[in-house]
């Protein structure tokens, strides 16, 4: 399993496409902009099916009006192909819903 950090976590961030998350030290984040508390439960709930099946589980946090997204991988402390895998699949899924994502400090 491949394990990213620093300028190769930012580079395989760039190169799988994945726009709305940022590489930290912590992981990858990204904030999706809900707009109500509703429409943020409901992402929660289809990421969390993804999660299951992929059985990688983000850390996840549902105010109003945005949910924040974290993925790390745990087991090894670092992002791997697991978390940038399943980002691209939870970017489709909000994309789906039409829910855009905004930095994580917004």
């Amino acid at each position: 399993m491949t394990s990213y950090s620093g300028e190769h976590l930012k580079s395989a961030v760039r190169e799988a496409g994945l726009r709305d998350w940022v590489p930290t030290p912590e992981g990858l984040r990204t904030r999706y902009l809900s707009g109500d508390f509703a429409r943020g439960l409901e992402l929660v709930n289809r990421i969390g099916e993804a999660a299951e099946k992929a059985n990688h589980h983000p850390d996840l946090t549902l105010t109003y009006p945005h949910l924040d997204v974290q993925l790390m991988s745990h087991d090894v402390d670092a992002v791997t192909d697991r978390d940038l895998d399943l980002a691209r699949e939870i970017s489709g899924l909000a994309a789906a819903m039409g829910i855009s994502a905004g930095q994580p400090d917004d």
